[in-house]
């Protein structure tokens, strides 16, 4: 934290910072950044659930048949 705090202080070229907008400022960018990964996951889950009803999965079915066919798996 010390050095992030002294390399904007060089460029700023003063040595007092203004903790309460870096506070609004961080908070902003973690909100961002919060935002961003919950939107990921909710494409993420659309895609799932779009190969899901195609039924483009990318499973094997006969094979997981025949496990469970031959009691490799538990019913």
């Amino acid at each position: 934290m010390q050095a992030a705090l002294d390399e904007l202080r060089r460029e700023v070229g003063d040595d007092r910072v203004q903790l309460g907008e870096l506070i609004v400022l961080g908070a902003g960018v973690k909100l961002a950044a919060i935002q961003s990964q919950h939107d990921d996951n909710a494409a993420k889950r659309r895609r799932l659930a779009d190969r899901v009803r195609a039924r483009a999965t990318g499973a094997d079915f006969a094979a997981a048949t025949e496990v469970r066919a031959s009691g490799w798996a538990r019913p």
